[in-house]
């Protein structure tokens, strides 16, 4: 079974927005663009808005699809899809993340991520 998620890419002043997962959840402790799983029947987008509002208690604007990829852990498959985003209303907040960074995407690789996200991330240090 692929797992989907979708992740937003959110930018301010440069710096680009990451997330710490919980303790208590799949690759516990890497940090990630933040997100989550879509639920069925629910659209890309509808999911991403909800996992901010979720996660972070702001708003966004979901814009392009900037990269997808499909990747296989050992316990799963994920097929994980990066969305341009701007917050529209409210100021990050970790409600159910453990922690949150504004990082110049120079700086990405001083975290650990998810393997599904390098390639990403490599793509971001480029533009």
């Amino acid at each position: 079974m692929i797992v989907r998620v979708v992740a937003a890419i959110i930018r301010r002043d440069g710096r680009i927005l990451i997330t710490r997962r919980p303790d208590n959840v799949h690759l516990a402790g890497l940090w990630e663009f933040p997100g989550g799983k879509v639920e069925p029947e629910e659209s890309l987008q509808t999911a991403l808005t909800r996992e901010i509002r979720e996660e972070l208690g702001v708003e966004i604007e979901v814009f392009d699809e900037r990269f997808q990829i499909q990747h296989d852990y050992p316990t799963r498959s994920v097929e994980l899809h990066f969305f341009e985003a701007l917050i529209v209303s409210g100021d990050p907040k970790p409600i159910d993340v453990s922690d949150i960074r504004w990082v110049d995407p120079n700086e990405l690789d001083q975290f650990d991520f998810p393997e599904a996200d390098r390639e990403l991330i490599s793509l971001l240090k480029k533009t």
